[in-house]
């Protein structure tokens, strides 16, 4: 049994004399103020946890009679109280209280005392999830774990923590459908789409855990991978003023790291991450879900379809056809980045790494691909490695940059897009993949099961997109809605009996 909300209140009183107490007996004593610092602590958490206690003993047990009313049908009392456990971030409770139903084996189908003090589905208070998940968001399960529980002195595993985590990220989708779409007058002029692939390691099935010689075969087929990565498709989406610009003022960019200071700044950018996987029995492909999501985008951003719609992002044949399909009506620009790359490529077939030479030949390219002479390069390369009488892996690597700028030619007309202010090199994807994926998921001996690691997706993209706190309040209040409907009627019913 707790005790009485008196003695909880005498105790805090005390706790708080004994805190005075401490700091005159520190400097007295000419204690260092870290030393001061860390005892305060340490007793602020004991009487919280005490003061806390105090509130619960305010509110009481939940007596609500012998009998309760609800949804019309009398339910009864049960026999005997009925132990909560309860984690705070000042400490562990037990919160002992009466509950309603039919019968002890039955659901517990009012909980007075619950509903009132709006206790979490989980042990572990609302609290003290947010602040977990914050850390873990940033640092691995156990890293996160044991930083809790050296601040707050409060133990967990780490597969609470991920059980936690996966639970959590179960109100993502219907907190995303509640929230507004940006003011008309904060958006940019131009609606921008980018999606780019990023892999993610998996944990090996039950089969593969096993010792070589008990596994089916005996050993690993060729080319088979200990740890496998499955891809998660990443996606961005946001709004920006057009940046016109000429093709010298992207070569000093690009190629001498002159950013210019006038560049417009993305507009509410929202980031989403998604990976293949099962929803409820049917297998959901991640790519479509992205894509279905840009095409949402448009709709809700775009509405009049005022706004060019641009998306950019590298050659990959996979994420245009699900483009096409889902989000016609788009401009369609390939990333410089990716097309600079093949550049150095095509530079050291012909010259060192490194040289003046290359860098001569990659700055030409890259500034007659800009003017929109992409024909003119591709048929310089392909006279290039016939006059120089290419062979082998140089032939071979050449030959993959033409096909390259050959498959993408019409995504190229970067003079139009120049022109137009168009974005035109995916940095916001490729960021989003650091940012969301490799900085968290791709840490040394890491390894995700799907459930846990589109969990951790999920919650990182609510983190990136500022919406983190907004997150918590509608995650508090969608599971106290759901959990205690009829915490209105106790309220009711108190107020009669006061």
């Amino acid at each position: 049994m707790m005790m009485t909300q008196e003695w909880m209140l005498l105790k805090g009183q005390v706790q708080l004399n004994e805190m005075t107490a401490l700091v005159g007996k520190a400097a007295n004593e000419g204690r260092s103020i870290d030393a001061v610092e860390r005892d305060l602590w340490e007793s602020l958490l004991a009487l919280g946890r005490t003061l806390l206690a105090g509130y619960v003993e305010r509110v009481g047990p939940g007596d609500m009679g012998a009998s309760l009313d609800y949804g019309g049908r009398e339910l009864r009392r049960l026999e005997s109280p009925h132990d909560r456990r309860y984690v705070s971030v000042f400490g562990e409770l037990n919160i002992s209280r009466w509950v309603y139903g039919t019968r002890e084996t039955q659901k517990h189908e009012v909980v007075p005392t619950d509903g009132l003090l709006g206790l979490p589905e989980s042990d572990f208070s609302a609290l003290l999830q947010e602040w977990d998940q914050s850390f873990c968001l940033q640092s691995s399960y156990e890293e996160s774990r044991r930083t809790v529980e050296r601040v707050l002195g409060i133990g967990q595993s780490v597969r609470s923590l991920e059980q936690m985590s996966v639970s959590m990220a179960a109100s993502v989708p219907a907190f995303r459908e509640s929230v507004p779409q940006p003011p008309a007058e904060e958006e940019g002029a131009i609606l921008v789409l980018t999606a780019d692939g990023k892999g993610i390691p998996m944990r090996r099935n039950a089969e593969q855990d096993l010792p070589a010689p008990a596994r089916r075969g005996g050993r690993r087929k060729k080319g088979e991978k200990a740890n496998k990565k499955r891809m998660a498709c990443v996606g961005a989406a946001y709004t920006i003023d057009p940046f016109v610009r000429t093709a010298e003022d992207v070569v000093e960019e690009v190629l001498r790291d002159a950013r210019q200071s006038d560049r417009p700044k993305p507009r509410h950018k929202q980031l989403r991450a998604e990976l293949t996987r099962e929803l409820d029995g049917v297998e959901v492909n991640a790519k479509e879900r992205i894509f279905s999501w840009f095409a949402e985008q448009v709709k809700l951003r775009n509405p009049c379809g005022r706004k060019p719609v641009v998306c950019v992002m590298d050659g990959e044949r996979a994420l245009w056809k699900m483009l096409w399909a889902l989000v016609p009506g788009v401009v369609c620009i390939l990333d410089l980045f990716h097309v600079l790359e093949r550049l150095w490529q095509a530079a050291h077939c012909f010259h060192p790494e490194g040289s003046d030479a290359a860098q001569e030949f990659v700055t030409d390219r890259l500034r007659r691909l800009l003017r929109g002479e992409v024909g003119y390069v591709i048929g310089g390369l392909k006279q290039m490695a016939t006059k120089q009488k290419l062979r082998g892996a140089r032939r071979g690597q050449l030959t993959a940059v033409i096909g390259y700028l050959e498959r993408n030619r019409r995504f190229m007309h970067y003079d139009e897009y120049l022109a137009a202010g168009f974005p035109i090199g995916s940095g916001v994807a490729e960021g989003a993949c650091r940012h969301l994926v490799k900085d968290r998921m791709e840490r040394t001996g890491m390894r995700w099961c799907i459930p846990g690691a589109q969990a951790m997706l999920d919650l990182r993209a609510v983190y990136l997109n500022d919406d983190w706190e907004r997150f918590h309040g509608y995650r508090i209040k969608d599971e106290r809605r759901r959990l205690y409907p009829y915490a209105s009627l106790i309220r009711r019913k108190l107020r009669r009996v006061a």
